[in-house]
């Protein structure tokens, strides 16, 4: 307690240009970024089949290139949007309208910070989705469009929108509420109990999300009785996991990407398998890549990740204690008078960008720590073969980079690129078949099968 008090005292220091700071982090964030992502260009453009055969495989690889290209568009929008709220004073200016609404159209009981900051936030995030809609739209119906992904219809992506939206208002609301009432009552030493409050917030989102949430969005279903439910239940028996069921997801109703997971609690487990993956893989593929995500769960990543997450938000609400209070801080964003918490928060985040730069590095190198451990799990489960053609088919179907520049996926990817996995499994190369293949109008054809031989470089 006394560090921080001493520090927040050395940071609170009058006419210190904070404004001019936080834009100097912003601008040096998107540098950085900027700079990786022109090295990523240039990787792309010049990395190459080894060798070249069929026009198909060629035409193929250029798509790959062209989508991980196209897809690397959007920092420049959000940086002259992030300018142009600090240099505009939008955030006092949206402050002060939410104090005149509810002056205005509530007046008497509902008044106060907290309620000011409740219509001030679901102001700011109405502002925040209007903008971040022609982003939204392009992603969706021109990048994704383009290149055979996406699923949604104009009236489904509203819907999904507009949910969020109301989601944002029931859950928002009271979050915020208990946040700013924890750290009204207990001054500089709110930290402790609002790091409590996020741990108990994680723990009801792990139960209520599946139950409440996910059906808003998509359909869940049982899997149906076959030789992948066998598969993957012998599989859970053989590892002991506490598996409660299998579902499988419509992932297919807004994009042709796949995934499987699972979630619950320690003693309940539920594993999600998207259409889209069963649509394109054979049974024992499937298989293998949930032994490597259970491989997740029996090495105790999950554990890890979680314990480490507790900590990385302790020491932010522990940085935040310093900053609420900073006059300086608040004063050069023209809150003269006013000490909003909330916004006070919304600061200390810009200020705290070089710090989150140098955690998302270091998660992304443990994080790809723990997916070669859980490759080498499911390859000692005797999936060595089946996980690496799995893996080749979804690097197709999603168009993923196979390659990348060394810096660049360092400080982006939280998986290693194909290359590394394929030859940490030992993968030699060859056919990648299946019976799924033979009908010319699935996603994976011949072609790719070609694709593939072609363009993966083992290192």
């Amino acid at each position: 307690m006394y560090i921080l008090e001493q520090l927040a005292r050395l940071l609170d220091r009058p006419l210190f240009p904070w404004k001019n700071v936080l834009v100097g982090f912003s601008l040096g964030q998107f540098v950085l970024e900027g700079f990786l992502s022109l090295r990523q260009y240039k990787f792309l453009q010049r990395t190459t089949p080894l060798r070249s055969s069929k026009g198909r495989s060629l035409k193929r690889f250029t798509i790959k290139v062209r989508y991980e290209l196209d897809g690397m568009t959007d920092g420049l929008y959000g940086q002259i949007q992030n300018l142009a709220f600090i240099y505009g004073d939008v955030l006092p200016k949206i402050w002060g309208l939410s104090g005149l609404v509810l002056a205005r159209y509530l007046p008497g009981r509902f008044q106060g910070e907290i309620c000011q900051t409740l219509v001030f936030f679901f102001g700011f995030n109405i502002l925040s989705t209007i903008l971040s809609l022609p982003v939204s739209y392009y992603n969706t119906f021109v990048l994704e469009e383009k290149f055979g992904f996406n699923k949604q219809t104009l009236k489904l992506w509203i819907t999904d929108m507009l949910k969020g939206q109301m989601l944002g208002v029931v859950l928002g609301a009271p979050i915020i509420s208990a946040v700013l009432k924890i750290v009204q009552k207990f001054d500089n030493s709110f930290f402790y109990y609002l790091w409590l409050f996020g741990v108990f917030l994680q723990v009801f989102a792990i139960t209520i999300y599946p139950i409440v949430i996910l059906p808003l969005f998509n359909k869940l279903s049982p899997l149906e009785p076959g030789a992948l439910k066998t598969g993957v239940e012998n599989l859970a028996k053989k590892l002991n996991f506490p598996l409660q069921e299998l579902h499988v997801i419509d992932g297919s109703k807004r994009s042709a990407h796949s995934n499987a997971y699972f979630y619950g609690l320690p003693w309940k487990k539920h594993i999600v398998i998207y259409d889209t993956l069963i649509e394109k893989t054979e049974p024992e593929e499937v298989v293998a890549v949930l032994g490597h995500e259970l491989g997740h769960w029996s090495l105790s990543h999950t554990t890890k990740l979680f314990g480490i997450a507790q900590f990385h938000m302790f020491y932010i609400f522990a940085l935040f204690s310093v900053f609420v209070n900073n006059k300086s801080l608040y004063q050069s964003f023209g809150f003269i008078k006013e000490q909003p918490i909330m916004i006070g928060f919304l600061l200390f985040s810009d200020a705290l960008a070089p710090m989150d730069a140098v955690v998302k590095l270091l998660m992304n190198i443990l994080s790809r720590k723990f997916e070669f451990q859980a490759d080498e799990f499911a390859q000692n489960l005797g999936y060595s073969d089946k996980l690496a053609s799995s893996l080749l088919k979804l690097q197709i179907q999603n168009l993923s980079t196979m390659d990348a520049d060394p810096l660049y996926a360092s400080y982006h990817y939280s998986h290693p690129i194909l290359t590394e996995r394929l030859a940490a499994l030992g993968w030699k190369g060859g056919k990648v078949t299946s019976s799924k293949e033979e009908d010319s109008e699935k996603p994976v054809k011949a072609a790719d099968r070609e694709f593939v031989l072609l363009s993966v470089k083992l290192k």
